[in-house]
């Protein structure tokens, strides 16, 4: 930067001079990069100080009952109790939610995106705002906004065919839906150009891919976990369960037992909490799938009954929510002295998604410690007392909810009848007619319908 400076005292052209004020503005140093030397990160918990005051640095809003009864406690244990109490509220708040059905998830899964989505922008807006330049914030918000409303644009044409084909509003804007997205992204996109202040060109478009690198984390994958949850409860509830599984499990075993550090990015993982953790979260997922594979509000695709304007949760099970017989391996017959043995195919899906959500999600997790290290701050934010932000929980939810949604695609959903349905009835009564007699002859040249002289008698 020194030589930058003293480049810059030349008798250099104007073009060059600003490209000097440019690096100036807008050097790493700025954006609280300076100090992130390879051995920082190698630091403890004091290394998180932030050089620009953070609201999630050391702020303590624990209920002031609940430190009254813990005050005489250890801090390692106080912050043990603090967040034991406090895990058990919001689990409990998860099985209320779960019983208020689909729509009150939905609200959630959308509370929880808008939520993260504030806790990372306001980490970058707290450096950016003191350039005073124009609409960052403004922007972001805006394009939540567009990319939200095309997610959910998509999943009404796709699950609320009915709803759409009623209302004539709706076709309209189910019609064009993907155009009006774009013009929407388009107008934000202007409006950024047009916000371009010379000498801080560079930091700006830094916040441009902050906020949509941002919108890719957060809003793409919540929107992934309504998807699962329209294939059934169960996928929404199974894989979330399994996370919180995982990060209890892990953190009570490294707490126990942890001697040896996992990982740098986070000194207190150890690996006894993580291998412990993955042999119970397995265990756990296994017997949650088995339970709830025996009720059908949990395995049937919540669809939406034009009649009663509701969600419904009503169908007939699928195979693999259904109890299947299985040979056992010749070495697990002469160990349990079975030789078959009855289970829901879903409960072997669940010990795939429990691997993944033991082995491979807590990466998440370390990626939001990178991340956090970055920029010196313990917590995106301290909204759970003992916990942190919303984000600092849901780090893991939604690299789970992409990997429960490929492998739904890949390994479990075949061909919906009802979205070749609703695709037929959007198009015209001729093109409706014409695929009608064409599956009519294809039926016919299979034998499962009779031939048409037949038919005719």
């Amino acid at each position: 930067m020194t030589e930058l400076r003293k480049r810059g005292g030349g008798g250099a052209d104007p073009d060059s001079a600003d490209n000097i004020s440019d690096k100036e503005a807008d050097g790493d140093d700025r954006l609280g990069l300076a100090g992130d030397a390879e051995g920082e990160c190698d630091g403890d918990s004091k290394a998180d100080t932030p050089d620009y005051p953070l609201a999630t640095a050391d702020t303590d809003n624990t209920p002031e009952c609940l430190n009254k009864a813990l005050e005489g406690l250890p801090p390692r244990w106080k912050n043990y109790w603090i967040r034991g109490v406090l895990s058990l509220a919001m689990i409990s708040g998860f099985f209320l939610i779960i019983y208020m059905g689909p729509i009150a998830l939905i609200l959630v899964v959308m509370s929880v995106q808008i939520k993260c989505f504030q806790e990372i922008i306001t980490i970058g807006y707290r450096v950016y705002h003191s350039y005073d330049l124009p609409w960052f914030r403004t922007l972001s918000w805006y394009f939540l906004i567009c990319v939200n409303y095309f997610f959910y644009g998509e999943t009404v044409a796709d699950y609320f065919g009915a709803l759409v084909q009623r209302e004539e509003p709706l076709q309209f804007l189910a019609r064009y839906h993907r155009f009006i997205s774009f013009a929407l992204y388009l107008a934000g996109f202007c409006m950024f150009v047009l916000s371009l202040v010379k000498k801080h060109y560079r930091l700006q478009f830094y916040m441009f891919a902050w906020t949509h690198v941002t919108l890719l984390i957060v809003v793409t994958q919540s929107h992934l976990v309504i998807q699962n949850l329209f294939e059934g409860m169960i996928w929404f509830i199974v894989p979330i369960s399994i996370v919180i599984c995982n990060d209890i499990m892990a953190y009570l075993f490294g707490f126990f037992f942890g001697r040896t550090p996992l990982i740098k990015l986070s000194p207190k993982k150890t690996w006894e909490g993580f291998i412990g953790g993955f042999f119970a979260t397995v265990v756990f997922g296994f017997i949650l799938a088995y339970l709830l594979s025996q009720f059908q509000c949990f395995v049937c695709p919540v669809g939406f009954n034009s009649e009663s304007n509701s969600f419904t949760v009503e169908c007939e099970p699928s195979d693999i929510f259904v109890m299947q017989e299985y040979t056992l391996p010749t070495v697990l017959q002469n160990t349990l002295r079975w030789k078959t043995v009855n289970l829901y195919p879903f409960a072997i899906h669940s010990i795939f998604l429990s691997s993944f959500g033991s082995l491979i999600g807590p990466f998440g997790g370390f990626f939001a410690s990178g991340f956090k290290r970055a920029f010196k701050i313990k917590d995106f934010a301290n909204t759970i007392p003992g916990h942190g932000g919303i984000m600092d929980r849901f780090d893991c939810q939604y690299l789970m909810a992409t990997f429960t949604h490929v492998y739904i695609a890949s390994f479990v959903r075949g061909p919906n009848p009802s979205k070749v349905l609703q695709q037929l009835l959007l198009l015209q009564p001729e093109q409706q007619l014409g695929i009608f007699h064409t599956l009519q002859s294809h039926l016919r040249d299979k034998g499962i319908l009779p031939p048409a002289a037949v038919q005719a008698e």
